[in-house]
């Protein structure tokens, strides 16, 4: 019913880097009358053939002169994670990052998201393979902030934010960014194992089940890395940290989950108009934001959330969040009764994917939709 294995595609399409631009094209084709640009299609098409083009062997970036020993290092620890994500995750990660591309930018490309005023719903677009989603990418600043103000003028919310790595599903041979080799090292290997997990399993038109599940297997597969690999252990500062961000993204899941809870009331209330909703979430957002710099913020170990409560709240910029945060504390439930190990609940889920309409039916219900008591 829902799974799809996006490792196991026609192989024939990686056989040479032209195919990127080649699928993109073939893809703008298919996308005419389904609410997907054409011209959009092809430009990302051709942004990617870039980035493929430029592709180098990690083993020979890593030995060359010119790399500094700080990103020879991570670049090192990086093949280390992908061969955890293969040995120890069981993930079926393709060829992705076993090659570098070195960008001539700090921004891989920015993210456009849009939501409706009065629901917590998506604008979203259409795209072959891997379904409706509810966001676009720009590898051009000022295309992005043209078509956000297109759809401000539109009524719609929208937030505008960069990104630093992005998955093609395997479809392709992922390089590893110097966008995300910037981060530091818990980062760089978190995000690694976030974007091989797409690789292994990806259900189209799921994007919040897709992308908490990545943030789950990213942050716990950090620690289950660090707190395990030779020459590190459960007292080392890395094994600590990655421990410390999983603490605080799970707090930050409940905290988003509360305030998801208590909105729905809010655009639930048919007695009141779309104009008195629209108004009365004001008070929500900005009680929420008061909660997190004073209850929340004060209980994080090491990440801050700090661009959550640094601009107005709007519904795209939730949404945004809730892709990435929703029910962590049930996917961290599964783990428990998985004997314990990241590998076995990932299997397990795989094993239910194609039983159950919605894949969340698959994970315990902890219950903890307030901010207090977290």
């Amino acid at each position: 019913m829902l799974s799809v294995h996006l490792a196991k595609r026609r192989p024939w399409l990686k056989r040479v880097v032209v195919a990127g631009a080649a699928v993109f094209v073939a893809t703008a084709a298919v996308s005419v009358g389904t609410g997907c640009s054409p011209v959009y299609v092809i430009k990302a098409g051709w942004a990617e053939a870039k980035i493929l083009k430029a592709r180098r062997p990690l083993p020979e970036v890593i030995l060359a002169p010119e790399t500094d020993e700080r990103t020879r290092g991570k670049l090192t620890l990086a093949r280390e994670a992908r061969e955890f994500a293969i040995n120890a995750l069981k993930l079926d990660v393709g060829d992705s990052y076993t090659t570098y591309t070195e960008l001539d930018r700090d921004t891989l490309a920015m993210v456009l998201s849009a939501a409706y005023q009065d629901r917590l719903a998506s604008r979203t677009w259409w795209f072959p393979i891997v379904g409706r989603v509810p966001y676009r990418g720009f590898f051009d600043l000022e295309e992005a902030l043209r078509e956000q103000r297109k759809l401000e003028d539109e009524g719609f919310d929208t937030m505008l934010r960069p990104t630093s790595a992005f998955s093609t599903l395997g479809w392709f041979s992922d390089p590893l960014l110097s966008t995300i080799v910037r981060y530091d090292e818990v980062e760089l290997i978190t995000t690694i194992i976030h974007e091989l997990s797409h690789n292994h399993l990806f259900i189209p038109g799921q994007v919040r089940f897709n992308e908490s599940f990545a943030t789950w297997v990213g942050r716990v597969g950090a620690i289950e890395f660090f707190c395990t690999r030779p020459g590190g252990g459960p007292d080392t500062v890395w094994c600590n940290r990655a421990r410390d961000r999983w603490h605080d993204v799970m707090l930050f899941s409940r905290f988003i989950d509360g305030l998801v809870r208590e909105l729905e009331a809010v655009y639930g209330d048919s007695v009141t108009t779309r104009e008195d909703r629209i108004a009365r979430r004001q008070g929500v957002f900005e009680r929420h934001q008061r909660l997190l710099r004073e209850e929340v913020r004060p209980r994080l170990l090491s990440l801050t959330f700090s661009s959550f409560d640094a601009l107005p709240l709007n519904n795209a910029i939730l949404l945004s969040r809730m892709l990435y945060y929703h029910r962590l504390p049930d996917f961290d439930a599964h783990l428990a009764v998985s004997e314990g190990t990241l590998e076995t609940a990932i299997q397990a889920l795989e094993a239910g994917i194609d039983t159950v309409e919605d894949p969340f039916e698959l994970l315990p219900t902890t219950g903890t939709p307030t901010t207090r008591g977290l």
